[in-house]
């Protein structure tokens, strides 16, 4: 056969060949992915099964890894059937002005397979990563149960605000995302195959572009109906000046401007919807406009008008209803709905003998607040600077001498800011508790006003009797800390300060039952990976115990 004088060059790139090299360090890279990936469910599995509560740990688990396929398969094939259906209906020629987009469709026909997969993979990891997250949400929903008390101004039971409204809103939220992105991948598949032709001067959209495009706005400003429709009971939850809850001016404004948003918003919608018969987007177009231009105006200025004008100048009166919904509610909540109040009327007379038969009760007046005497506990039983106290103590009742006394009591717990030395040995290995418990009488003072502690001192000294003095876990504990020790090795813990030891402490191995094993190597990389601390895995301070 002659030979074809103009051969035509092949769209097909050269295949390169890969070694086994390759493979093996792709295998590598996707394994380290993978572990690290799982190093944190691992580690938080340790802590669940050292305290006993595996099932708890797993129900999470579970639970996260099937919202993560829900919401990722969902998303992915919303989006992936809506750049389907825009590729497939794409103009057989793409109109002469749009020339210019040749190359790049010539590129995205020759990667069409691996951007489709790319798409599909992108969509599905980030929407399934978004619905993971929501694992809380969905099981306060999933097991909700009725509180049993109505709010006043829906009418609903209770439980409908903690549990229903937050899923719901989580479910908007997602949906939004997902059309959003739906729509802007379909419009950029129309603009390129020339399904979108802005700088033509007839038609500027096909049929198919035209239909899809209103039916996805069509779905989405629906939502947003939806959206509003739930900010209606969202006002119940609004944090506002005074109180939390539904005000005069939420009631009496925002409420139905919030309603009548709604509709607006559906009516915009069925303008979407019916553009798909139409052929002009002037009505759709409207319709948002008009929807804008009334969330400005009642459901912006108008509230401020309302809380200026009206509010404002006899506040007391317009909002003493809701803060009373607000004080029912509060008490409802602490179960003291039913306590019985009168009114105490003082009497300035006494007669002999009556404080006497008041004795016990006098006795036991508090003299020491225990939210503001933190400063002098620091002053007086802080020891060290790496040791510290709540800026609010708490009170607490013990049995001295047969006689149940009340005490302000704090724990002594470590405060790593006053290390003097820092570094990763001393705060994760040689600081790792606080020491000692601090109590106060807090009806007794002595002639200096100074508290008069039942309970103090390092070591601990006092009239409560012996305890274990080491906080491993406080409310201000470290991290984490590493401890534990071979059984002939000397103690590498500070323990507390002694001026009377060689090296001015005592040193202790921690002996306790919590906390997680992570000697091994495999456990050390999973906690190195973890903490993102490279110390853990190669620090020789670290062995088997």
């Amino acid at each position: 056969m002659p030979q074809d004088p103009f051969p035509r060059a092949s769209n097909q790139l050269p295949s390169a060949r890969r070694g086994p090299l390759a493979y093996t360090i792709a295998a590598l890279v996707v394994v380290a992915i993978i572990f690290a990936s799982a190093s944190g469910f691992y580690a938080d599995f340790l802590w669940y099964k050292a305290v006993g509560y595996t099932q708890v740990w797993r129900v999470q688990l579970v639970t996260r890894g099937v919202l993560f396929l829900v919401f990722g398969l969902l998303s992915m094939l919303i989006v992936l059937s809506n750049v389907w259906l825009a590729y497939r209906k794409r103009p057989v020629y793409a109109p002469v002005a749009m020339n210019v987009l040749d190359q790049y469709r010539t590129t995205v026909d020759r990667l069409k397979r691996l951007i489709f997969i790319g798409l599909g993979v992108a969509s599905f990891f980030f929407a399934g990563s978004s619905g993971s997250a929501l694992w809380r949400t969905w099981l306060l929903w999933r097991n909700s149960t009725p509180f049993g008390v109505k709010d006043p101004q829906f009418h609903m039971d209770v439980s409908f605000f903690a549990f229903t409204l937050p899923w719901l809103q989580a479910l908007l939220g997602w949906a939004f995302s997902v059309l959003l992105f739906s729509t802007v991948a379909a419009v950029a598949v129309h603009y390129l195959y020339g399904g979108i032709a802005p700088q033509n001067r007839g038609q500027r959209a096909s049929v198919v572009a035209r239909v899809q495009i209103s039916v996805l706005l069509g779905f989405f400003v629906l939502l947003k109906a939806a959206a509003y429709w739930l900010d209606r009971y969202a006002l119940a939850l609004k944090e506002g000046r005074l109180f939390t809850g539904l005000s005069y001016t939420g009631v009496n404004a925002s409420l139905p401007a919030k309603t009548i948003l709604a509709a607006i918003a559906i009516l915009c919608a069925l303008l979407f919807f019916a553009n798909v018969v139409r052929r002009s987007w002037t009505l759709p177009i409207a319709g948002v406009a008009l929807l804008a231009v009334s969330a400005l105006l009642i459901d912006g200025i108008y509230p401020t008008i309302v809380q200026q004008f009206q509010v404002k100048p006899s506040e007391s009166s317009k909002e003493r209803p809701y803060i009373q919904r607000n004080i029912d509610a509060t008490r409802a909540a602490y179960g003291i709905n039913n306590v019985q109040v009168t009114d105490y009327r003082a009497t300035t007379t006494a007669t002999a003998g009556q404080l006497r038969n008041d004795a016990q009760t006098t006795a036991s007046i508090r003299l020491i607040d225990p939210n503001i005497v933190s400063p002098t506990f620091r002053n007086l039983q802080q020891i060290k600077p790496y040791y510290s106290f709540p800026d609010s103590l708490d009170i607490d009742r013990y049995n001295v001498n047969g006689q149940v006394r009340d005490m302000v009591v704090a724990v002594r717990e470590l405060d790593l800011t006053g290390v003097p030395s820092r570094n990763w040995i001393n705060d994760h290995l040689v600081y790792t508790h606080g020491f000692g418990f601090t109590a106060a009488y807090d009806n007794v003072r002595d002639a200096d006003g100074k508290p008069q502690f039942a309970e103090g001192n390092i070591p601990p000294t006092g009239v409560l009797g012996a305890f274990q003095p080491r906080v491993y876990f406080g409310e201000n504990s470290p991290d984490y800390s590493i401890i534990g020790a071979p059984i002939a090795s000397a103690p590498a813990e500070l323990d507390y300060p002694d001026d009377a030891s060689a090296n001015g402490q005592k040193n202790y191995t921690y002996t306790g039952k919590g906390g997680v094993p992570m000697g091994s190597l495999f456990d050390r990389i999973v906690f190195a990976l973890k903490y993102k601390e490279q110390n853990i895995l190669l620090s020789n301070l670290i062995n088997k115990d």
